[in-house]
């Protein structure tokens, strides 16, 4: 009738004892330590979605849009020119200016919710308004693949590779 309620046990200030359990209700978190397993599809999809996040790209007459979209389909970030915010700072709403900016805007909301490596399957013809906004995408920060996923070494394999949860300093 009643969900199970989920707590979380805090390190006492007093006694020093550490917390037994934590739950992380952070979504993305496998994601980002790259154990989260990764959609393969079907091999005679035309597009495989062997990702977990991807970039969506829209141009019409009058805007462009840019949308970050999770491998189940539902759309994590979204800038457009035709938000009020950025259609009052720009003359036009689909020129090179217009990319550069819708760029910047759209790397800075990845960035601030966690996300810093997309994957994209556009390719950009040298000194076009896309290949702009790549390159702007990726002076920002965000990179434009996504790093493998982790798999356990074997007893027999040759090379171990680094757990990305280790930080080794």
């Amino acid at each position: 009738m009643f969900a199970k309620k989920t707590t979380r046990l805090l390190s006492n200030n007093v006694t020093g004892a550490a917390g037994k359990c934590v739950h992380n209700k952070n979504p993305r978190n496998l994601e980002r330590l790259r154990i989260a397993r990764k959609p393969q599809g079907y091999h005679l999809d035309r597009l495989g979605r062997e990702y977990w996040h991807t970039l969506y790209f829209t141009t019409t007459k009058k805007h462009i849009t840019g949308q970050i979209v999770h491998n189940n389909g539902n759309v994590v970030v979204s800038a457009s020119t035709n938000e009020w915010a950025l259609k009052k700072h720009l003359y036009n709403t689909n020129d090179i200016c217009a990319y550069s900016n819708l760029a910047r805007v759209l790397a800075q909301r990845c960035l601030e919710t966690g996300i810093s490596e997309i994957t994209c399957n556009y390719k950009a013809e040298p000194n076009t308004k896309f290949s702009e906004y790549l390159k702007i995408l990726e002076s920002e920060g965000i990179s434009l693949s996504e790093p493998e996923v982790f798999r356990v070494a074997r007893p027999w394999d040759k090379s171990r590779p680094e757990k990305p949860w280790e930080v080794i300093e």
